[in-house]
């Protein structure tokens, strides 16, 4: 959400930074709508001094044994002037509450200027493509050869852009997730939690999702949202706490199943795993102190990297441009990894600072230290720290080798009982 302060005061910043998103100026419509709330809020409290004064009067009147019913039927009118004008103000609340709540997080002044992803700046690149002495194939050709990767099972019990993983696969998704989970904890100081997988509209509300998104989520009957990522849950942690500041940075991880409704992707990475409705991944969030994010961001980019290097796949680091940058993020770093059976690297991590945008939505804040009062919004963070099934993806396809087996990288074989290859029938 929007300091409606701070667009009183920059206004011409305001549109800019959403002129950078591609969008068009409002700060205009958001002040008139300002101004006649805080008119309406100003005649509320001249009208409550007023009745105050009044029945001041009133009271001094009737001890005097003086009539009053004048004064009496002055407060009635005021009585009904302030309800009707306390409407008005709630009413014009809800207005710019609606102006601003669908408009997206303005970009940091570093991020990249542009609308879509041709915009994007490679920022670094890791390691070295594999090169095979024959042909490459992809994550579906190879599963369904070694006997685990099951789309057609998958679709009969559930429909499209679903699995089933079985045998040496389903062992190596969960040996992914608890290798990712050990090095955050045990090297990069994030706690591990277990949030819920469903959320209230508040939460979702807190984070972005909602108002806008709504048809990229799955909702229950009952009015809980699935969550699209443990981001929602892990920060709303901090909504509506007062954290002192020598606690931060907080950092957390998570492994959750995510679900998305991917309502805006038809016809977009149909086969295979790269896209699917229900997904795992393991989430870092961090609640950091506002002169520190930008550090944070770098060291929880840094963070979800160590888990391609020490799997031995390649990969590229890349600062989004404006237009590609997500609802609630201000700058993002995406991490491709390298697929042989794509011939591209492809998205695996997205890390971003969303500076205070979601704690003015969740009302995250900590109280500066030596300060018995006053308080500052903390500022959100987060990333991916990988995407599960993506990695899985990554490994399948990066350690295939000529008779359709797959080597399972070291730093994964005391989570896989010791086992080095993954063959048909094991």
């Amino acid at each position: 959400m929007h300091d409606i302060r701070w667009i009183r005061e920059n206004a011409e910043a305001f549109d800019a930074g959403l002129a950078r998103r591609g969008l068009d100026p409002i700060a205009k419509k958001v002040l008139e709508a300002d101004a006649r709330r805080r008119a309406t809020r100003t005649k509320v409290q001249e009208a409550k001094n007023r009745r105050n004064g009044l029945s001041e009067q009133i009271g001094a009147a009737r001890r005097r044994g003086e009539e009053a019913s004048a004064l009496v039927a002055e407060v009635g009118g005021l009585k009904d002037l302030i309800r009707d004008s306390e409407a008005e103000e709630r009413r014009l609340d809800a207005g710019i509450e609606e102006l601003l709540s669908p408009l997206p997080n303005l970009p940091a002044d570093d991020a990249p200027d542009g609308f879509d992803e041709t915009a994007n700046v490679e920022v670094r690149r890791v390691g070295e493509p594999p090169r095979f002495d024959f042909d490459a194939q992809d994550h579906v050709d190879l599963g369904a050869a070694l006997g685990m990767m099951d789309f057609e099972a998958a679709a009969r019990i559930s429909g499209a852009r679903f699995v089933v993983l079985e045998g040496g696969l389903a062992r190596l998704e969960r040996a992914l997730a608890n290798f990712m989970l050990d090095v955050q904890t045990e090297e990069f100081g994030y706690r591990e939690t277990k949030p819920p997988s469903l959320v209230r509209d508040a939460a979702a509300y807190g984070t972005g999702q909602l108002p806008k998104f709504a048809g990229d989520l799955f909702r229950t009957e009952d009015g809980y949202w699935l969550i699209p990522t443990a981001e929602v849950p892990l920060t709303n942690l901090a909504g509506g706490r007062i954290l002192a500041e020598d606690d931060l940075p907080i950092r957390r991880v998570a492994c959750t199943p995510c679900y998305r409704s991917e309502a805006g992707a038809a016809g977009k990475d149909t086969r295979g795993m790269i896209r699917q409705h229900e997904f795992t991944k393991v989430e870092l969030v961090a609640i950091a102190h506002p002169d520190r994010s930008d550090e944070e961001l770098e060291y929880m980019t840094g963070c979800a990297e160590a888990i391609l290097k020490r799997l031995g796949l390649a990969y590229r680091v890349v600062a989004l441009g404006c237009g590609d940058l997500g609802f609630s993020a201000r700058k993002t770093y995406d991490i491709e990894v390298w697929l042989p059976g794509q011939d591209a690297y492809r998205e695996i991590s997205s890390c971003s600072n969303c500076g205070d945008f979601q704690a003015r939505r969740m009302d995250a804040r900590f109280r500066p230290g030596g300060q018995p009062r006053g308080t500052r919004f903390a500022h959100t963070l987060n990333g991916s720290g990988l995407a599960v099934g993506r990695a899985l993806i990554a490994v399948v396809e990066n350690y295939q080798r000529a008779d359709g087996a797959v080597v399972v990288p070291e730093v994964l074989r005391p989570y896989m009982g010791s086992l080095e290859v993954i063959r048909a029938g094991g």
